[in-house]
C-alpha cells in the first residue's frame, strides 16, 4: 500500500462547501487587499493564540523579515539562531545585512541549545531566534533569561508550531515577536504562501503594520522603507474556514505520533522523537533518528521503494551552506549529526489506520525487525 508523506486534498476536500462559500464571499465583495476578511482573520488568530496583536503577512519568511525590520536591525548586528532549521530563519537575518550566529541543537528535541546560545552572545548581539521545530516548543525559559540579562529581543520562529504550547502558554506569544507560516504543509495550511506576526507590544505591532505596506501612513506618505508584505483577502477568508478545525487536526497528529511511538519503540539504533515536559507537541513532523553510517539513507530508499513517503528535514545544517561560507567557521556537532540521521514519516491528520500500520511495517521491515 502506498502512503503519501502528505495528502492536502483529503483535508481540503472535506471542507469543500466552507471553502467555496469563503471564495464566493470574497468574489462578491470585490475587496481583495486588506479589508474586512483580513481584519476578521487577524482578530480570530489573536483570540486563538491569546495575543494582543496578530498581523497577517505574505509568507512565513516575510513574517521573520518584517519582525527583524521592526526591531530596526542594522548591518553588522548579530542574531543568534539554530543551524538545524529551515533556511528562512537565517536567510532573513542576512538579507538585512545582519549576521546570523549559529548555535547548536539539543539531540532529544531538535531545538535550540540555550547553553550554546549563552557562549555566543557578544556586544553586537541584538536578538535570539529560537525555532519551535517540527511542532514542539523550544526550551524558552533559559532563552528568555539570557535575553533579559543581556537586553536582547526574542523572536520565536513558530512556522511549524501554531497551536503548540510551552508550559501552558501558546508558542509565539512569549517573546517580543512570534512568526508563523501558512504554507500548505503546515498544521494550518493555506492555499499558497501566507504568514502571521504576533506581539503583545503596541509599538512593535504598529511598526509591523507600517512596514507591511511600504512604510506608508497615510497612503503615499512613507515614514520608513518597508515592503509589500500583505496577505490577500482571499487567503484570509479560506484560512478563516480552516482555523476552527485546527485543534482537531493537531489532536489527530498527536494520536498518530502516539501510535508510532508505541509501535516503533525498541528498534536498534533508532531514536524516536520526544515531547519535552511542559510542551504540547503538535507534530508538524514525526522525525526519527537512525544512527549508523548510511542507515538513514538506506531506510529512505526502502520506504520509497515500498511507496511510503518520507522527507529529510534538513540534510545540510545552515552553518555548512555555501552562502554562509564567508562567516567564521563553527563546529556544531549535534546539528551536524542530526543532518545525517533524521528522517520524517507521514503523520498528517487524515492518515488511515491501515496506512499507519503500513508505515510501521515498512520501518520495521527495513530495519530488520519485521
Amino acid at each position: 500500500m502506498a502512503v503519501p508523506l502528505l495528502d492536502l486534498n483529503r483535508q481540503n476536500s472535506a471542507l469543500h462547501a466552507e471553502l467555496t462559500a469563503a471564495f464566493e464571499r470574497v468574489l462578491r465583495s470585490g475587496h481583495f487587499i486588506l479589508g474586512s476578511e483580513v481584519d476578521a482573520f487577524e482578530r480570530e488568530c489573536a483570540a486563538f493564540l491569546g495575543a494582543k496583536h496578530a498581523i497577517s503577512v505574505s509568507s512565513g519568511t516575510d513574517a521573520i523579515l518584517v519582525a527583524l525590520m521592526a526591531l530596526d536591525l542594522k548591518p553588522g548586528d548579530e542574531v543568534i539562531c539554530p543551524s538545524f532549521t529551515f533556511f528562512a530563519t537565517a536567510g532573513c537575518i542576512a538579507r538585512l545585512g545582519a549576521i546570523p550566529v549559529f548555535a547548536d541543537s539539543l539531540a532529544a528535541t531538535f531545538n535550540l541549545d540555550a547553553e550554546d546560545v549563552a557562549r555566543r552572545i557578544t556586544p553586537r548581539t541584538r536578538a535570539i531566534m529560537p525555532v519551535h521545530l517540527f511542532g514542539q516548543s523550544a526550551d524558552l525559559t533559559p532563552v528568555l533569561a539570557l535575553a533579559k540579562a543581556h537586553g536582547l529581543a526574542v523572536i520565536e520562529d513558530t512556522a511549524q508550531a501554531l497551536g503548540a504550547r510551552h508550559h501552558g502558554r501558546p508558542c509565539g506569544t512569549i517573546g517580543e515577536f512570534g512568526t508563523y507560516s501558512f504554507f500548505p504543509s503546515k498544521n494550518l495550511g493555506g492555499f499558497g504562501d501566507g504568514g502571521l506576526v504576533t506581539t503583545n507590544r503596541d509599538d512593535l505591532a504598529e511598526n509591523v503594520r507600517l512596514l507591511r505596506t511600504h512604510g506608508s501612513k497615510p497612503k503615499y506618505y512613507h515614514k520608513k522603507v518597508g515592503g509589500n508584505f500583505r496577505l490577500d483577502a482571499l487567503q484570509c477568508a479560506l484560512l478563516r474556514a480552516k482555523l476552527p478545525h485546527l485543534p482537531a487536526y493537531c489532536a489527530a497528529r498527536q494520536r498518530n505520533a502516539a501510535f508510532y511511538t508505541q509501535q516503533l519503540a525498541g528498534l536498534p539504533g533508532v531514536t524516536l522523537p520526544t515531547a519535552a515536559a511542559g510542551n504540547d507537541h503538535i507534530w508538524n513532523q514525526f522525525t526519527l533518528r537512525v544512527a549508523g553510517p548510511g542507515r538513514r539513507d538506506a531506510l529512505r530508499q526502502q520506504l520509497t521503494a515500498a511507496g511510503i513517503g518520507t522527507e529529510v528535514y534538513y540534510p545540510v545544517p545552515l552553518h555548512q551552506q555555501e552562502c554562509f561560507a564567508h562567516l567564521p567557521r563553527v563546529s556544531l556537532p549535534v546539528a551536524e549529526q542530526l543532518a545525517t540521521e533524521v528522517i520524517s514519516v507521514p503523520v498528517f491528520p487524515e492518515l488511515t489506520a491501515a496506512e499507519r500500520d503500513e508505515v510501521v511495517a515498512g520501518v520495521r521491515r527495513a530495519l530488520g525487525k519485521a
